[in-house]
């Protein structure tokens, strides 16, 4: 018979029963109240059922606050948690500057993130994660009435910071050699360092810009400073801020705090200063920078030398593979140093009632818009300008081409070949 909880033990298993209850209900809203599955989720979702199953899956995470995969979502290596406070002050911003008041993360299986979210229920700004480590009496009596199971799933609980997995890099995660001794011609004088990404001070910086970007302070400024009026309070401005997206259409393949963050990564400038250039103008009376790029000497001479390259009928096996795409690289190259240019106008150049350019290109070329015109920036998170600007692209190589006979087959064809460049290019469009 399930014993009744009284006091503190109590609330805790009603925070429990609340969150398991709310998930359930969100399961069965979707199903029909003849459908035989229903039965079999409310039997999943009894109390002890559902505990059992988040316990086990709880195994296949880790808490971290150094994520292997935030250098590249690909590598396996393990993730570290460290205490921000027992790390070394070199007298720069790092993770030690967060002290005691950080935010940690969570890696491992995907399918195990709601479990995570179960423990990170707090009682009393206690998390139950917290309770198990330290092994909570009425914690434990909340998870099971039997001491032995309640004792047994609070330890494995714990367990999440401390896998006790061998640690390992990968060939994707960063690796340097660094030398300690003397002798740079003796290998035994080498260390080789893992370093890895802080997950704990990338979610502080993000919390601080978004809230500097978009918070309701910041709004108020920007509104006073359009309409002339004064105000005491002024707002933060982070000129040639860039966006590192992580885990493309997955973040939460890379860790819970990337999944929060959209997979959006902030990185500050860090860039020689700006000098204006007097050959640089707006790209106004225009409908496409295209034009202007198609006239650039190193584009022409790319664009030409695939055409010809194109023309002589190479075989078709790899080497003549490798050769397009080397071509394709470097077009795509020269693409981004294009737009690279006109990061030295003044921001805001493209709200001139003169400039016709479509609005994906005024997202791509006039970042620096985005600081001072909200609706503008929100716009440039989306996604889609970004494929609009590649497809334009393939558009314009496409009619370099047309002497071969393309035409839409080949226009998808290219855009097909151009992928892993396209890629590439959809990483750096964001930042410029």
């Amino acid at each position: 018979m399930e014993q009744r909880l009284e006091g503190r033990a109590g609330d805790i298993r009603r925070l429990m029963q609340d969150f398991i209850d709310e998930r359930l209900a969100g399961k069965l809203e979707k199903l029909a109240d003849e459908d035989p599955k229903r039965d079999e989720l409310i039997e999943q979702f009894q109390f002890d059922n559902w505990i059992a199953d988040a316990v086990k899956k709880i195994g296949w995470l880790q808490v971290a606050t150094h994520v292997v995969k935030l250098t590249d979502p690909k590598a396996k290596g393990t993730s570290l948690f460290v205490e921000p406070a027992v790390m070394a002050s070199q007298g720069l911003v790092g993770t030690h500057a967060l002290g005691s008041d950080f935010i940690d993360d969570v890696v491992g299986s995907a399918a195990a993130l709601n479990a995570y979210a179960f423990i990170s229920l707090e009682y009393e700004g206690i998390s139950l994660l917290q309770m198990a480590i330290a092994e909570d009496p009425d914690f434990r009596n909340a998870l099971n009435d039997d001491a032995y199971v309640a004792r047994e799933l609070s330890n494995k609980i714990a367990r999440i910071m401390h896998p006790g997995e061998e640690k390992s890099s990968h060939a994707l995660a960063k690796q340097v050699y660094w030398l300690v001794g003397d002798d740079p011609t003796d290998n035994q004088e080498f260390v080789l360092l893992a370093p890895l990404h802080s997950s704990s001070i990338a979610h502080e910086v993000y919390k601080n810009v978004q809230y500097s970007l978009y918070g309701e302070p910041t709004k108020l400024a920007r509104k006073a400073r359009r309409d002339n009026i004064f105000l005491e309070e002024g707002f933060c401005s982070y000129p040639g801020l860039a966006v590192q997206k992580l885990g493309s259409t997955k973040p939460q393949t890379v860790s819970q705090r990337n999944l929060q963050r959209g997979g959006n990564n902030y990185l500050l400038a860090s860039l020689p200063p700006k000098w204006k250039s007097q050959g640089i103008k707006p790209p106004l009376y225009t409908g496409s920078v295209f034009k202007r790029f198609g006239r650039r000497r190193e584009a022409r001479w790319l664009a030409s030398d695939l055409l010809r390259f194109l023309q002589a009928q190479p075989p078709a096996n790899l080497d003549a593979r490798d050769r397009v795409d080397s071509y394709l690289a470097a077009l795509v190259d020269e693409l981004v140093l294009f737009s690279s240019e006109f990061r030295v106008l003044e921001p805001g150049w493209s709200a001139d009632v003169n400039c016709r350019l479509p609005l994906e290109q005024q997202l791509w070329l006039d970042a620096g818009r985005a600081d001072d015109d909200e609706a503008f920036a929100r716009l440039r998170e989306q996604e889609d300008w970004v494929e609009l600007i590649c497809a334009t692209f393939a558009r314009w190589l496409n009619g370099w081409l047309k002497p071969l006979g393309t035409g839409d087959n080949e226009h998808h064809e290219w855009q097909a070949r151009l992928k892993r460049q396209l890629d590439a290019l959809q990483q750096e469009l964001p930042h410029v």
